[in-house]
């Protein structure tokens, strides 16, 4: 198996939907993929939005297995921080709802900063260092988040079980 097919058959493993959180900071030309493949998707953010915003803004983007789209990520946006993955039994409207809560947070003093989760450098740094609340919170419905490691050879895949943060590291090259 080849490694983009060994993340395929991760993130599409348990029978649950799968999803991508993307940046589109990241993937200069992500509007026009979407706009090209045509996934189900939804910025994360509200409302009517400057064009230069619309660039930058994260997507939350449902994947199918066999869809062009999916491919095209594993393919081109693995290792290059595109976003991260989540599985869900929820649909993709319940989901940006969840994933909007996290986009701001609040420095010492109360000042409001873009919190970008989903770059998986991210998500790998902040996971390990929440109590058993803020994973329960930031999981909410999401059963499983895959991501990146810092090798490119490494996914990661968190949950969140009993309050604690289990990770797990597939090595894509070990056959």
């Amino acid at each position: 198996m080849s490694a983009v097919e060994v993340i395929a058959s991760e993130i599409f493993a348990d029978g649950l939907r799968s999803y991508a959180v993307l940046d589109g900071a990241s993937i200069p030309e992500l509007r026009q993929l979407l706009y090209d493949h045509r996934p189900e998707h939804e910025c994360l953010y509200l409302g009517e939005l400057a064009q230069d915003i619309q660039q930058v803004a994260p997507y939350l983007v449902e994947l199918e297995p066999d869809a062009p789209f999916t491919s095209l990520l594993l393919e081109r946006g693995w290792g290059k921080h595109w976003g991260i993955f989540a599985q869900s039994a929820e649909g993709i409207r319940a989901l940006r709802q969840h994933f909007r809560r996290f986009l701001t947070v609040y420095d010492p003093q109360g000042k409001a900063m873009l919190f970008r989760y989903y770059d998986p450098r991210v998500l790998r740094t902040y996971l390990p260092t929440c109590n058993a609340d803020e994973l329960g919170q930031l999981f909410g419905p999401v059963t499983g988040f895959l991501a990146e490691g810092e090798s490119l050879r490494e996914l990661l895949r968190f949950e969140s079980q009993a309050g604690k943060l289990v990770k797990r590291v597939k090595d894509l090259e070990k056959k």
